[in-house]
């Protein structure tokens, strides 16, 4: 399928994981894409996949708690390839689960800068580009911890609330400007490496949480990148400021 031929999507944190996964989508569906992350030996190599089944990318380095270097992004885009009608504004980072009185102000601000200020800063400068094509579709990356709470990460909980906060808020502010925003909130999700890092590379952990979901088992980054392919598609036309929970039932339980 080639639904997205002539458009340009760029994908934050695309350098791995569900990033990667969704950019390579992108571009199975016709579009340009730009990566954009802080590590650039490892977003080219997302820009060498693409470009290894017939698709066009670009890295471009960028710290998403900067805003210069969003401003940049977003001007490069817009320089190199004149558009820009889609994000998928993915870059974010976990909080190790520790006791409340454990956890620094500096483990506080970094979370909130990668995972709120981060997804605020993309959201301001990719919007005024979208405007200029006539509109455009956003997702960004939220949590089932954007829905719900668990216990000893709140400071990663309170961001993910805060993403859907940020979602709603925008979409509301831009839907009859023709941009729709939404966010999906996935559940936690195999070979992204983030559950491994949390539970210290157990497999008996990482089967148990995978027991806790309804389905059965852990997501794959292709379920979390086909719902934003969706998304963005025109088939979901008709659906802005909804947090999309892609969790295997996980809070329907």
């Amino acid at each position: 399928m080639t639904q997205f031929k002539g458009k340009v999507a760029i994908v934050t944190g695309g350098s791995s994981g569900i990033g990667q996964t969704t950019a390579i989508e992108f571009a199975k569906e016709g579009a340009t894409v730009i990566i954009a992350n802080r590590s650039e030996i490892e977003g080219q190599q997302t820009v060498k996949l693409i470009q290894e089944i017939g698709g066009t990318a670009t890295f471009i380095k960028t710290d998403v708690t900067k805003d210069a270097d969003v401003k940049n992004l977003v001007e490069q885009t817009l320089t190199t390839y004149g558009r820009l009608d889609y994000a998928f504004n993915n870059a974010g980072i976990e909080q190790a689960p520790m006791p409340l009185t454990d956890q620094s102000e500096e483990l506080f601000d970094k979370v909130m800068d990668v995972n709120v200020k981060g997804v605020w800063l993309c959201m301001k400068h990719q919007i005024p580009a979208m405007l200029k094509n006539g509109g455009g579709a956003i997702v960004n990356t939220s949590s089932f911890s954007g829905a719900i709470a668990f216990a000893t990460i709140p400071i990663y909980v309170a961001s993910k609330h805060a993403v859907v906060g940020l979602t709603k808020a925008i979409a509301l502010e831009y839907a009859k400007k023709n941009i729709r925003v939404n966010a999906v909130l996935p559940g936690a999700v195999g070979g992204t490496g983030t559950l491994e890092r949390s539970f210290g590379g157990s497999q008996e952990a990482l089967d148990q949480v995978a027991a806790i979901h309804p389905i059965g088992h852990l997501a794959t980054t292709s379920d979390i990148a086909n719902t934003v392919i969706f998304l963005c598609s025109d088939k979901a036309a008709f659906i802005t400021g909804q947090p999309i929970l892609v969790d295997g039932g996980y809070t329907a339980a």
